[in-house]
C-alpha cells in the first residue's frame, strides 16, 4: 500500500500509474480534486483519490487514517507535493518564501505526522522524499524554492539515521528538470530535460533497490 502526495500531475501522478502497473495499491492526495479523479480513473491498476492539502496537518492526518481503512496499513508513503515559483529580490516580498515551506518542507512534515507513528509501531515501512537537486546550492531566483528543498534534504537524511533503528527505511529523491506543469512556466533553459514517466520509472527503480537517495538524470 502506498500513499502518494502532490498525485493530481506531473511525477506524482506518473508514479502513481508506474506503481499501480508494478502492483501496488496506490492513495493519491492533492488540492485539485478534479484531476485527482482523473488521475484515479485513468490508471492501470488499484488507484484511489483522497483529495485533501498537504499544508493542513489534521487533514493530512485524517486522509493517512482514511487511506488505512480503506485499503490497509500504509506501507510506503511518498511525500511529493512541491509548488515552485521564481522569485524577485529587487522587489522584496518574503510571501513566496512563506508559502513555499509551507507546502515543500512542512507539506512532508505534515505527511509525517500522518504516518510515521504507525510505521515505528509495527516497526516497518518507508518513507521517500521529493526533494531537488536545487537543494544541493544556491541559484537564481530560487530563494524560496531553493531553501526549502535544502531542509527537505537535511530533514529526511536525518530521519535516515534515526528512524533505521526503528525499522523505517527512508529514502530522499533529487531529481533535476522534468517536464511537468511546474517547469512548463519556466522562461530559462533547462538542460537535460526528461518526461515525467521517465522520473516515475527511475523512482520506482530506486524504490524497489530500496536507494538511499536518487538523483537523475546522470549530468
Amino acid at each position: 500500500v502506498i500513499w502518494i502526495t502532490g498525485g493530481s500531475s506531473g511525477i506524482g501522478a506518473a508514479l502513481a500509474d508506474e506503481l499501480a502497473r508494478r502492483g501496488a495499491r496506490v492513495a493519491i492526495t492533492a488540492r485539485r480534486e478534479q484531476k485527482l479523479a482523473e488521475v484515479a480513473s485513468r490508471a492501470p491498476g488499484d488507484v484511489r483519490a483522497h483529495p485533501g492539502d498537504v499544508r493542513d496537518r489534521d487533514e493530512m492526518i485524517r486522509i493517512g487514517a482514511a487511506v488505512e481503512s480503506e485499503v490497509g496499513p500504509i506501507d510506503l508513503a511518498v511525500l511529493n507535493a512541491g509548488v515552485w515559483e521564481q522569485m524577485d529580490v529587487a522587489h522584496w516580498d518574503s510571501t513566496p518564501i512563506r508559502e513555499h515551506i509551507a507546502t515543500n518542507l512542512l507539506g512532508i512534515v505534515n505527511g509525517l505526522d500522518a504516518v510515521l507513528p504507525a510505521m515505528i509501531a509495527r516497526r516497518s515501512g518507508g518513507i521517500v522524499g521529493v526533494a531537488s537537486v536545487a537543494g544541493y546550492r544556491g541559484y537564481t531566483r530560487a530563494e524560496a524554492y531553493g531553501t526549502t528543498k535544502a531542509a527537505a534534504i537535511n530533514l529526511l537524511e536525518s530521519l535516515r539515521v534515526d528512524l533505521d533503528r526503528l525499522g523505517v527505511n527512508v529514502q530522499v529523491v533529487n531529481p533535476g528538470f522534468v517536464r511537468t506543469e511546474l517547469t512548463e512556466r519556466n522562461d530559462f533553459p533547462m538542460p537535460f530535460m526528461i518526461e515525467a514517466d521517465d522520473a516515475a520509472r527511475r523512482i520506482a527503480d530506486a524504490i524497489e533497490k530500496e536507494k538511499a537517495e536518487a538523483v537523475f538524470p546522470l549530468p
